[in-house]
C-alpha cells in the first residue's frame, strides 16, 4: 500500500507537471472508483490545476474549481504518461480505473490503476477536501512542525492498544501504514505488541525519533524518482517489512512474521522482543 513517503513523492511529481495546466478530460473507467457524484468528474474539465497537496495517504489535486482527491488504497497506483492515446479507454477487466488528460498537444496526464480483485481505490470530486470522510478524521501529520514529542506523548496517554495498531490508526497519526510502522518499531527496538499506555517517557521518545527519521529518510530517497521507480525504492529501503526469513541488517537474527487475516507484520526478535518470537495465533490454529 502506498504510504506517506510514496504519496508525498507522487504529490511532488504532480505538482511539477500539472500545476498551471488545464484539465481537458477526466475519464472514469471503473465506475466503482467514484465515491462522489455531485459535482461530477466533468466539472474538473476546463479547470486549471492550482496546487497539489497530501493529506495523510490522500492525494489532493486542487483546481480553480473543485478538488480531485484520490486514495490509492492497497493496490492502487498513479502512472504519469506523456502522449496518452487518442481513443478513450474502454471499461474492461484491466487495471485502469480513471484517466486524466491535460490540455495541449503533448496529451500528457495520468492513469489511476488498481491491481487485483479487491477494489479499494477511491476518487472524490469535492469543493473542499474536508468533505472527504477519510480526510476529515485524520490525525496530525507526523512530518508537520507542530507534531512535537509532547504532542505525540499526549496521543498515547491512556491508550490501551498495541503500539503497532496505534501507529497505523489514521485518526491518531496520518499517513503511516503497515510497512512503515514495522520499520519505525524496528528502528525504535520496540515490540509491536507493547501497549501504548505502558511506554516509558524514554520509550516514547525513542519511537518518536524513529518515526521522524524513518519517514524523512524514505521521503528523501523517493525525491526526484519517477512514479514507476517508487515501489522498488520502497521495497529496497525496508529493513524488516516484507523480509521474513531474511537476516536482520542490524543484528543478523532471522526476521520473523506474524500473520493476520488480511495483513502481516515483520519484526526482529533480537532487536525488538528480547529474542522471544511473538505468538502467531493464525499459524497456531493451522497447525492444530
Amino acid at each position: 500500500m502506498p504510504e506517506l513517503p510514496e504519496v508525498e513523492a507522487l504529490s511532488a511529481i504532480l505538482a511539477e507537471r500539472a500545476v498551471g495546466q488545464e484539465i481537458a478530460r477526466v475519464l472514469p473507467v471503473a465506475v466503482s472508483v467514484l465515491k462522489t457524484y455531485d459535482p461530477p468528474p466533468s466539472a474538473l474539465e476546463g479547470r486549471t490545476v492550482t496546487a497539489v497537496a497530501r493529506h495523510g495517504k490522500f492525494l489532493d489535486l486542487a483546481t480553480d474549481g473543485p478538488h480531485l482527491v484520490v486514495h490509492l488504497a492497497k493496490a492502487g497506483w498513479l502512472r504519469w504518461r506523456d502522449g496518452l492515446p487518442e481513443a478513450p479507454p474502454r471499461p474492461g477487466k484491466g487495471p485502469l480505473a480513471l484517466r486524466l488528460l491535460l490540455a495541449g498537444p503533448e496529451r500528457s496526464g495520468f492513469d489511476l490503476t488498481e491491481a487485483g480483485t479487491r477494489k479499494g481505490l477511491a476518487v472524490y470530486v469535492v469543493g473542499d477536501p474536508q468533505e472527504v470522510p477519510g480526510i476529515a478524521r485524520l490525525g496530525p501529520d507526523p512530518l508537520d512542525d507542530s507534531f512535537t514529542l509532547e504532542a505525540f506523548a499526549g496521543l498515547l496517554r491512556g491508550v490501551r492498544h498495541r503500539i503497532k495498531g496505534v501507529l497505523r490508526d489514521q485518526s491518531v497519526i496520518a499517513g503511516i501504514g503497515n510497512a512503515y510502522s514495522d520499520e519505525i518499531l524496528h528502528a525504535a527496538r520496540m515490540s509491536p505488541y507493547r501497549l501504548a499506555s505502558d511506554l516509558t517517557e524514554a520509550e516514547i521518545a525513542g519511537v518518536y525519533e524513529a518515526m521522524g527519521t524513518t519517514l524523512r529518510s524514505a521521503v528523501e530517497r523517493s525525491r526526484g524518482l519517477a512514479a514507476t521507480d517508487l515501489k522498488g525504492e520502497k521495497r529496497g529501503g525496508m529493513r524488516v517489512h516484507g523480509r521474513a526469513g531474511q537476516p536482520c541488517p542490524v543484528c543478523g537474527d532471522t526476521v520473523r512474521e506474524v500473520s493476520f487475516r488480511d495483513s502481516a507484520l515483520q519484526y526482529c526478535p533480537t532487536c525488538q522482543t528480547g529474542g522471544k518470537p511473538l505468538a502467531d495465533r493464525r499459524m497456531s490454529r493451522l497447525l492444530k
